[in-house]
């Protein structure tokens, strides 16, 4: 008996030793735009290290199937931070229990427990955008975590009764509703979807007129490349043309034809200055006469003044 009793203490005394370290306090979760994210608060207690956490959690299976079995949470083991992101961990819609403790250097602090289901969690309006292409119908909604499904709604404005509904997994970026009526205006809402009893509410209305089925989205940038391309090419064809071109076999391109001779003559006009009786100075005039220049202009110069 006495025997026993030493043995008691001494493991008193060993258990009070271990968890000399509180454990850390405040525990909750933070759920955002379908991101789980747990957090917790540091222990009131010094360390002359850094603090590190670990994560673990226990779903239905663990708990049932594997003898109430934990899970070490992969990316927030020893980690210094006071926050750990289960989005990814928290795939079912099972509950789950999950649990942090503090360590410092060799102290290890007891476990801070909480309870969570993601059912309990309404998940956000999603943010919808819509746009047309010719007579396609272009829906892209923000990104979820893989567990969502995004349900888009679509409808005629003259047909409001007559809807189609579509299911867009998380990982498709755009849904393309195509051979709509042209000239017909669509509109379109959507909804996240986690299961049957979890659902988020409904986007409001977004509505756009379809002109037509157009040409594809991808000729317009197309052809304007290939106009800038030619066009370069052919900026480039000239310059080189002018750079190698001899001069024998350009000059034939850019020779100037000369004026006929009829057209070109050299006459010497005698001026004379009244307030100067000195010798009369020689002006030569060159002169280009046109065939309706008449020879009485021509004897004027010539003869008169000679």
């Amino acid at each position: 008996r006495s025997r026993k009793l030493l043995m008691m203490v001494v493991l008193l005394e060993f258990t009070n030793g271990v968890w000399m370290l509180p454990a850390p306090g405040t525990v909750s979760m933070d759920s955002v735009n379908m991101r789980h994210v747990l957090r917790w608060t540091q222990p009131r207690a010094s360390c002359n290290s850094t603090v590190l956490y670990s994560v673990q959690y226990q779903g239905e299976f663990e708990l049932l199937i594997k003898n109430g079995s934990w899970i070490n949470a992969p990316e927030c083991q020893r980690i210094p931070l006071t926050s750990c992101d289960l989005t990814f961990d928290l795939g079912s819609d099972s509950d789950y229990s999950l649990r942090v403790r503090a360590q410092c250097g060799s102290k290890m602090s007891a476990w801070a427990k909480f309870p969570f289901n993601r059912n309990n969690i309404t998940p956000p309006v999603p943010e919808l955008r819509v746009t047309a292409a010719g007579d396609v119908l272009l829906v892209s909604v923000r990104k979820f975590p893989l567990t969502a499904v995004t349900m888009v709604t679509i409808w005629r404005t003259d047909k409001e009764q007559q809807t189609k509904d579509y299911s867009m997994p998380a990982d498709q970026e755009v849904l393309q509703v195509a051979a709509l009526q042209e000239g017909a205006v669509y509109c379109v809402k959507a909804k996240v979807v986690l299961n049957l009893d979890v659902q988020s509410g409904f986007t409001d209305s977004h509505c756009v007129s379809i002109t037509g089925p157009g040409a594809p989205a991808w000729k317009q940038p197309t052809a304007v490349t290939v106009t800038v391309v030619v066009m370069l090419g052919l900026l480039i064809g000239l310059f080189w043309a002018l750079v190698h071109c001899r001069p024998d076999s350009c000059q034939k391109y850019f020779q100037k034809e000369p004026l006929p001779s009829f057209l070109i003559g050299n006459v010497t006009v005698w001026i004379a200055i009244p307030q100067q009786r000195e010798e009369l100075s020689a002006v030569t005039v060159v002169w280009v006469q046109t065939q309706r220049s008449s020879e009485k202009d021509k004897r004027f110069y010539e003869g008169e003044y000679k």
